[in-house]
Parts: structure tokens; C-alpha cells; sequence
């Protein structure tokens, strides 16, 4: 063992980086990897005071947050996207080694990377599977949900429960009624925490509004997806006031940089939601343009239903598809590495000629794949 592992924490020694859609992917010329809105905007940046650190917190962007998601501005913390909420909470929360977090698989995977690196133990109750004989006679929104009866199994020492609604990569929306009954389940000795990175296109109402009932929820929002503006890093921890004060020691001192105040400031302006808003209503009708077109490909086994800008779909080859859209410079993500999900891949929802490229290639492997 070299001296480098020999001083490494041991619990560090084997963890394996998130394979993010930059690190797993280069080149290409059409990014539908990433969950990444194809929409971008303009925005005024002030330079005159980047000789000086920002402050710890911006009022003025967690008053804009605030108004936008119906809270108090006591309510929220603004940080380095949700990704930082994840880590202040298991940071915060777990003790090292003794308490645990909680998830239900298939579901984002930073999750159980930012448990192992604070070596705090991830517990997992997978997402239930609709019977194959009821496929047919059932809601497909009675698939992929939460196993109520298994989390309680295994909820001891558990301190954070995450749920990510509506779901990545699967891109449904567990039923309200099973958060709130794990909200009552859990109350006074663990956290329900709900990730909302794309809530904004869901038809159902944030968690949010339920901060003031539940003193153990924390719901994650961030302004990478439907607000297209993934390259700036801002999300926020959204909180009952004491949860709030119990993060803040625990975050860095200058969390966000000043050009990405300015400019999550500015996206949340009235003018700049109505334009959110239409791109999103447009991504909507791409998305059930997009699944229209991949249900008639014959080599697509399924097509799961999504309240996302993503869309999770099975083949009888995901290697093969995967392999002959990126010859075509099309970068798509495989996720048939996560339990229950083999030969499935995931599609970001692009802008209109973006699709229609994707389309033509997936028809086209078709015709050459007979």
C-alpha cells in the first residue's frame, strides 16, 4: 500500500467518482445526456465588484426564491445546487459509521455517493414493480412507486429518508398520499427529504406548500433544469426555519459565486418566469411527441410514462443503441447498470429540431439493425 492509501481515510480508499453525463461522455453535437434544458437566455453581468467576496447569503435571491416557491425567506437556504443540499444534510445529520440514509432505487445516484463519503450507511428499499399480469388493466401510475411496509422494515437508525419525485431516472411521480404517510411515519426521529430538481414539469403541486405541517420535511429544488441554467450551480434547501439554522454552520462561507446571484436573481424576475414557463409548456409537448415516436420503433420494448424532461425507455440492445446514436453524434444515457432497468436508456427531452434529429437516427438503427 502506497502512502497515499495508507493515509486516506479507509472508507475512501475503493469510492468510485458519479459518473456524470461530462465525466461518462464527451464530444457529440447533440447533448440529450444530461437532463439538461435545450433553452438559454441573456443576462446583465455586473463585474465592477468580483474583487469582493459575496455575501453569505443573498437576500435579494432568497426573497425571489421565496416569492417563487410560496415559502418564507427563513424558510430556505441558497447553495451550490442540490447536490449541496445532499451533502449538508447527510453532514449535518449523520453521524459517521452509526446513523443512516435511506433510498429507494432505481433513483439518483448521489445520493449513496455523498453517504459513503461521509462513511455514513445507505439502506435500500427499491421502488415497487406493477405485477407483469396487471400491466395491462392497471394505471401505469401504480408502477415504479414506494414499498411503504419494506421502508418501515428498515427504518431503524435511519436519520434522512430521500425521495426523488418526480423520479430520476424512471421520471414518474410517487403518490403524494405514501411522502405524506412517510412524513407521519418518520415524525420526530428522521428527515423526508424530497428531491423536486423537476418539479417544474410535473402537474402536481410542490411539497413545499406542506413545510409548515411537517417539521421533518426538507424538499431540494434547483434552478439547473427547467430554468436552463445548469453552468451557474444555484439550488436551494427548502425547511422549516430550525432545519435551516442547523445547515447553516455546516455550509461554506461564500456558497455561491456573485455572478450566479446575479444571474439566478434576474432568471426569477417576473418577465424571466413567464419565458420558464413557455419553455416549459413546449418541452410538455415535445415529450409527448418524442414518446408518440418511440412506442412505433419496434425494437422499443417500453415507454415509461414522465412527468420530466426526460424520458426512460427499454430496447432489445441498449448497447447497440447507444453505440450507433453516438456515432451519429447523438449522446443519450445508459442506465441499465441500475437495478430493474436493463437495456433501458434515458433521453433528455431536446428542443424541437433536436428531436426531430433523434428521431430520424432511431428510426434509421431500424432499418440497418434488421
Amino acid at each position: 500500500m502506497n502512502l497515499v492509501q495508507q493515509l486516506l481515510r479507509p472508507h475512501l480508499r475503493d469510492v468510485q467518482p458519479y459518473a456524470s453525463a461530462r465525466r461518462s461522455m464527451s464530444g457529440g453535437r447533440i447533448w440529450l445526456n444530461a437532463n439538461e434544458s435545450p433553452y438559454s437566455a441573456d443576462y446583465n453581468v455586473d463585474t465592477a465588484n468580483l474583487n469582493r467576496y459575496p455575501n453569505f447569503q443573498s437576500v435579494e435571491l432568497n426573497q425571489a426564491y421565496a416569492r417563487y416557491a410560496g415559502i418564507s425567506p427563513d424558510q430556505l437556504l441558497s447553495h451550490r445546487g442540490s447536490d449541496e443540499s445532499i451533502e449538508l444534510l447527510i453532514r449535518s445529520f449523520c453521524e459517521p459509521g452509526q446513523d443512516k440514509i435511506l433510498i429507494c432505487p432505481p433513483t439518483y445516484g448521489m445520493y449513496s455517493i455523498s453517504a459513503g463519503l461521509n462513511n455514513t450507511p445507505v439502506v435500500k428499499v427499491p421502488l415497487q414493480r406493477m405485477p407483469l399480469q396487471q400491466a395491462d388493466t392497471v394505471d401505469p401510475s401504480d408502477d415504479w412507486q414506494l414499498d411503504i411496509e419494506g421502508i418501515k422494515q428498515q427504518s431503524e437508525q435511519v436519520k434522512l429518508v430521500f425521495l426523488c419525485n418526480p423520479s430520476n431516472p424512471i421520471g414518474n411521480q410517487l403518490r403524494s398520499a405514501d411522502i405524506e404517510h412517510l412524513l407521519e411515519y418518520f415524525a420526530g426521529r428522521a428527515l423526508v427529504v424530497v428531491d423536486e430538481a423537476y418539479i417544474e414539469y410535473a402537474d402536481s403541486a410542490s411539497f413545499a406548500t406542506l413545510l409548515t405541517r411537517f417539521d421533518n420535511l426538507v424538499v431540494m429544488r434547483t434552478l439547473s433544469k427547467a430554468f436552463g441554467l445548469a453552468g451557474i450551480r444555484v439550488g436551494f434547501t427548502l425547511a422549516n426555519s430550525e432545519v435551516i439554522n442547523a445547515l447553516v454552520p455546516v455550509l461554506a462561507p461564500y456558497p455561491l459565486p456573485d455572478v450566479s446571484i446575479q444571474i439566478a436573481t434576474q432568471a426569477l424576475s417576473p418577465d424571466n418566469l413567464i419565458e420558464v414557463r413557455q419553455n416549459v409548456i413546449e418541452a410538455q409537448g415535445e415529450r409527448e411527441r418524442l414518446s408518440a415516436a418511440l412506442t412505433e420503433l419496434p425494437y422499443v420494448r417500453s415507454v415509461l410514462p414522465s412527468a420530466t424532461n426526460f424520458i426512460l425507455f427499454r430496447v432489445a440492445d441498449a448497447d447497440a443503441v447507444m453505440q450507433f446514436c453516438v456515432d451519429a453524434g447523438i449522446l443519450l444515457r445508459n442506465q441499465s447498470s441500475q437495478p430493474g432497468l436493463s437495456n433501458c436508456l434515458r433521453v433528455t427531452v431536446g428542443a424541437p429540431a433536436e428531436n426531430e434529429q433523434l428521431i430520424e437516427v432511431l428510426a434509421k438503427f431500424a432499418t440497418t439493425s434488421r
